[in-house]
């Protein structure tokens, strides 16, 4: 392995995303790692940036040639993954990588780069305050709501023991300082 990796994960609504951007704003040596999806981009997506969009039937043919670390077929020909190219993009740079990837990507990233990365999961301190969160967004329908939370009940039980690290995401701040404390002491190592 060549340098280091982050790997931050969550069920929707937990906060992993803001944990993340709030990192990446501290460290300029971090670089977030750009998936792969084979879905099409919405709104005003770019390949490269929010995601390399690549379709299914190509994406595929780089699982055959080997060209991801890790990836999953979510759904019917609705793949997501990182490429073994966009690792070594960023290593090149001298670069700590960061992921935010779902729970089964977490752990299979985790297998895959060992004690070169850091695991951590992001929980909410309770499936009721994630309820709170979800519904305080006012972007979901009541199905989606319910359909989030079952998901994130079966990505924590999935999750459980499978981490470095959990971190519960109560209150904001401590939770930025205590990420802020565990990337320290993993970058010390």
């Amino acid at each position: 392995m060549k340098g280091k990796v982050i790997i931050f994960s969550a069920p929707s609504g937990a906060g992993k995303s803001t944990v993340v951007g709030h990192l990446l704003g501290l460290h300029p040596e971090f670089e977030f790692s750009v998936s792969a999806t084979s879905r099409a981009p919405r709104g005003n997506e770019k390949d490269g940036v929010e995601y390399y969009f690549i379709d299914a039937a190509r994406f595929r043919e780089l699982i055959a040639e080997g060209a991801f670390v890790e990836y999953e077929e979510v759904y019917h020909d609705r793949f997501y993954g990182t490429l073994k190219s966009e690792v070594e993009r960023i290593w090149a740079k001298g670069h700590v990588i960061v992921f935010d990837v779902d729970v089964k990507g977490g752990v299979n990233l985790k297998k895959y780069f060992g004690d070169s990365a850091m695991s951590v999961l992001i929980v909410p301190p309770s499936m009721e305050v994630l309820e709170q969160r979800l519904r305080g967004r006012g972007t979901d329908s009541e199905e989606a709501i319910r359909e989030r939370l079952d998901k994130a009940q079966s990505e924590l039980d999935f999750a459980a023991g499978k981490f470095d690290v959990d971190l519960v995401n109560d209150r904001l701040e401590d939770t930025f300082a205590d990420a802020e404390a565990l990337v320290d002491n993993f970058l010390c190592v």
